[in-house]
């Protein structure tokens, strides 16, 4: 995992609903693991041959929640994560679901990956969520 330090991401407020509208533009969504009280927005960075590094934006709800788009959300500190899965079947008791297109994922065989570079993915990512967050104050 790796931290992005340069951002004026975190403490950012918006609400849910506006924030699910603008990053979609940008390709990023809501992640799967998120709570009534947390969750992340996960943007695909790179992928290539069964690894993929993700900017992971984390946050907290301060008002309401997440079940509501009028939740008011509060960023933290933006990180990039790599996840490494296994491209061949897995024979497990899902394997029939996995083959037959009814389990969408699989568990990743590593959720923080060795990151190669790490200083040209930090300056990437903070690049990125500057962006990001220029067009989000225009």
């Amino acid at each position: 995992m790796l931290y992005l330090e340069n951002t004026n991401l975190e403490g950012e407020r918006m609400t849910f609903g506006e924030a699910q509208k603008f990053f979609k533009q940008f390709g990023i969504f809501i992640g799967g693991n998120w709570e009534y009280d947390r969750g992340m927005f996960d943007g695909v960075l790179h992928r290539e041959n069964g690894e993929t590094i993700y900017l992971r934006m984390p946050f907290t709800v301060v008002k309401g929640e997440l079940d509501s788009r009028k939740a008011v959300i509060q960023f933290e500190k933006p990180f990039i994560i790599k996840h490494v899965v296994n491209l061949g079947l897995d024979y497990d008791s899902n394997s029939l679901l996995t083959v037959s297109g009814l389990a969408q994922f699989q568990k990743p065989l590593d959720n923080d990956g060795y990151l190669p570079n790490k200083s040209e993915w930090q300056e990437f990512g903070e690049e990125l969520v500057g962006d990001i967050l220029d067009k989000l104050n225009k």
